[in-house]
């Protein structure tokens, strides 16, 4: 039986649609997007450009955005020849957007119109037209310039049609290059993923070098100075900190995003230094930072790579060097073979949440004519200089107003031993005892932290929002006794009687123990380098840093106990003494407000409010504690162990409080300077931009930083002299935990805030400025900043 006509003809169909569905499977593929990071849209679909004159004075310019994608309005350029007497470009208001990278910009999306009024001066003319975008999955293209011809009204031609140039000469571009479409370029092909782009293995060479290995894919090239490599905190308790990596001889070239870089386009190996204080063998993780680019395409966002190597025993290495090495540049072009050993293949990292580091200073200078006790920051120092140093820094925290309120009570302490020599060297001694135990304690727990891999300095306890609610909560009931809402045996001789009901040397003891508490947010001048000295030093020596630094701290009480003719100057015994008693509990009470307002700008404003209810419910335990003392009632001693307990309840609140989101960007100290908040990656994009760069590193709790910002940063001689610079501020705030903060600090030898570094337009290294600042030191280091 033959088939019917009709079905030969539903076959043959059938067999048509098959054929053509099979041929056209390739298009129907995904088309690429600005919303898929493994299949990108190319820039010319990104953002389609076009321009044309409407009339003799007026050029359009129109961009239109493919979904995912948005363009910066600050990275916009138009430029016209002879041919058109150009105005200043008319570009709207763009959408507020807080940029990783920038900060706070302007965006478009979906299309962007600019007019460019003028004068047409030729029958045609050619824009030089410079833009920048990124898309929404992480990826920024790079700053793209092209050369757009334009015809003008009068021209030949029956309408303003435009010629879509190629990009504007300037040789082939490696970070500022085009991803093209396939076939219009040097890229046929779509970006790889990251860890095919660039692979990145290592091994251990011997006990005192690790071997490293980049591969970057054929058109791909990675950035010498955008590498930085770190280990993990069993390394540093192992004794084992990296070296500066010794690079071989790469390619120059000037990148319109980062400047001046070197760059490489060929696998290349890294000899990676160890410095050791131990020689044991050990486990270590080593962690690589870098950033590589697409030639003619994009550039990859900060890579993170992880690998675990086992170090045989080593030799040791006279100085150890910080545990953090940035890519340093080489000194002749010696290179480095992985031998032929099989390489450990890495983990890749989460590529998109690491940000770029820079390459970190080697050393630190100071701007000419500019004091500073941050340099060399206890790099040159010897045992001598460091416990000198400590000392007088300790003597100068006397005058640091976080240590007032204790002083004002140690000082009433003393007015009332009156005549009475023995006495007044007691009360020396066991204060003195208090301080400089507290500070070794301190200091210890520092350096046991540290050793432990945590990136701690000095005031660090502060991070802490629990620490500052407790500290509050003590200032607050020691301003209560002070005004005489509760006591403990009837007697005002020291704070020592509102812990412990014994009288005399344990409350001259807690004075001083409280004196090292509150001395941590302030830090005097020649603290820094002494600390930073003590933190590198062996145990021992760094513990006796600490020890001489609180001997500072209590020197002047101690020559008052033991210098008969100034304890006779001190004035007698009398009833003024209850009245000015009293009048000390003010500044207490100042303290544990200031001490609040730090919590609040830690955990926000309910932190505030769970203090607050803290506070009322230790007033009500002084209150019910007095009362049960007077009257002997068992109601009032319940009344205020109760109280005390429910202590607990808003101190556990508070701790378990999360981070508050981060605001958009740090207050500016006067209204002709604004503050960016500080990150690494926007600070090497401001530097590579030719732009002077000062970084103020400040803590809430900081009274040193609040200091500056009040006297120095908010007066006219600083908002000019940025002015003058051209300078941008840059602020990081370290009043919670923040480890590239942390890092950055480290970076500079600097054990705590402030530190305030100027980084020239010129490129050079980072000038550090002195921990107490004047605005004649602040106007010679952007001076010569701006040159």
């Amino acid at each position: 039986m033959r088939p019917s006509r009709a079905f030969v003809l539903a076959s043959r169909l059938l067999l048509s649609l098959v054929l053509f569905a099979t041929a056209a499977a390739p298009a129907l593929a995904a088309a690429p997007s600005c919303t898929d990071r493994d299949n990108l849209m190319a820039v010319e679909d990104a953002f389609a450009f076009s321009a044309q004159a409407t009339a003799a004075d007026r050029i359009e310019l129109r961009w239109k955005i493919a979904p995912g994608c948005y363009l910066y309005r600050h990275q916009l350029r138009i430029q016209a020849d002879a041919g058109f007497a150009a105005g200043a470009p008319q570009i709207p208001a763009g959408v507020p957007h807080t940029d990783d990278y920038f900060g706070r910009v302007e965006t478009y999306r979906d299309a962007l119109t600019v007019v460019l009024p003028g004068q047409a001066r030729a029958a045609t003319t050619t824009l030089k037209v410079r833009y920048q975008g990124c898309a929404d999955v992480g990826i920024c293209y790079p700053p793209q310039t092209r050369s757009i011809s334009v015809a003008l009204p009068g021209a030949a031609a029956d309408e303003p049609v435009v010629a879509f140039g190629a990009p504007a000469a300037r040789g082939v571009p490696l970070g500022g290059g085009l991803l093209r479409k396939p076939g219009a370029g040097a890229v046929d092909a779509a970006p790889l993923p990251p860890e095919q782009a660039f692979a990145f293995e290592a091994i251990t060479g011997d006990g005192n070098t690790l071997l490293l290995r980049f591969t970057p894919a054929q058109g791909y090239y990675l950035y010498r100075d955008k590498t930085s490599f770190k280990l993990d905190a069993a390394a540093v308790r192992a004794g084992i900190t990296l070296g500066a990596p010794k690079w071989p001889a790469g390619r120059a070239h000037r990148d319109e995003h980062f400047g001046d870089v070197i760059v490489f386009f060929d696998q290349v190996d890294v000899p990676l230094p160890l410095q050791r204080t131990r020689t044991d063998a050990a486990k270590l993780t080593l962690t690589a930072n870098f950033q590589g680019c697409q030639t003619d395409g994009i550039c990859y966002p900060p890579m993170t790579r992880t690998v675990t190597l086992d170090v045989p025993t080593g030799t040791l290495t006279p100085k150890p060097a910080a545990t953090t090495a940035a890519a340093a540049a080489p000194s002749a072009a010696s290179t480095a073979s992985a031998n032929g050993a099989a390489l450990s293949p890495a983990s890749p990292g989460n590529d998109a949440t690491v940000a770029a580091e820079t390459a970190a200073p080697t050393s630190v200078t100071t701007a000419p004519g500019v004091a500073s006790d941050n340099a060399p920051r206890g790099a040159n120092l010897t045992w001598f200089s460091a416990l000198l140093l400590a000392l007088v820094g300790g003597l100068i925290l006397n005058l640091m107003p976080c240590v007032l309120p204790v002083l004002s009570l140690k000082a009433l302490s003393l007015a009332g031993n009156g005549e009475d020599p023995a006495r007044a060297r007691r009360h020396a001694l066991w204060y003195t005892a208090g301080v400089v135990l507290s500070f070794v304690l301190l200091g210890g727990l520092a350096l046991a932290l540290r050793q432990a891999g945590l990136a701690l300095g000095w005031g660090f306890q502060l991070q802490q929002p629990v620490v500052v609610a407790v500290l509050a909560l003590l200032m607050f009931g020691l301003g209560l006794s002070m005004s005489g809402v509760w006591h403990v045996g009837g007697r005002w001789t020291g704070m020592g009687h509102a812990l412990t009901t014994k009288t005399g040397p344990l409350g001259d003891f807690f004075t001083g123990v409280l004196a090292v508490v509150v001395a941590t947010p302030c830090t005097a001048p020649f603290m820094g380098a002494a600390l930073a000295w003590a933190f590198t030093a062996q145990t021992l020596v760094a513990l006796l840093v600490f020890a001489v630094l609180g001997v500072g701290l209590a020197l002047p009480f101690l020559v008052i106990g033991f210098v008969p003719a100034l304890a006779h100057r001190l004035p007698r015994p009398g009833a003024w003494m209850e009245t000015f008693k009293q009048a000390l509990a003010f500044p207490l009470y100042l303290t544990a407000a200031w001490l609040a307002w730090v919590l609040g700008r830690q955990r926000g404003a309910d932190a505030m409010g769970w203090w607050l209810a803290a506070a009322v419910l230790l007033a009500l335990a002084a209150w019910a504690w007095t009362r049960a003392r007077t009257t002997g009632h068992r109601w009032a001693t319940v009344t205020a162990a109760i109280a005390l307990l429910a202590l607990v309840w808003p101190l556990h609140a508070i701790h378990t409080m999360p981070r508050p989101t981060a605001t958009n960007a740090p207050a500016a100290p006067n209204d002709g300077v604004v503050a960016v908040p500080f990150s690494e990656q926007r600070l090497a994009d401001l530097r590579a931009s030719g732009r002077a760069v000062f970084v103020n590193v400040t803590a809430d709790w900081c009274v040193t930083c609040k200091a500056n910002e009040r006297t120095v940063f908010r007066g006219d001689d600083f908002r000019e002299a940025m002015a003058a610079a051209n300078a941008v501020y840059m602020v990081g705030d370290w009043t919670d935990v923040d480890p590239a903060l942390t890092a950055f600090l480290q970076r500079y030898k600097a054990v705590g805030v402030p530190l305030y570094v100027v980084f020239p337009r010129n490129g050079g290294e980072g000038r550090v400025l002195p921990v107490v600042l004047t605005s004649d030191a602040v106007r010679a280091a952007l001076t010569e900043a701006g040159r």
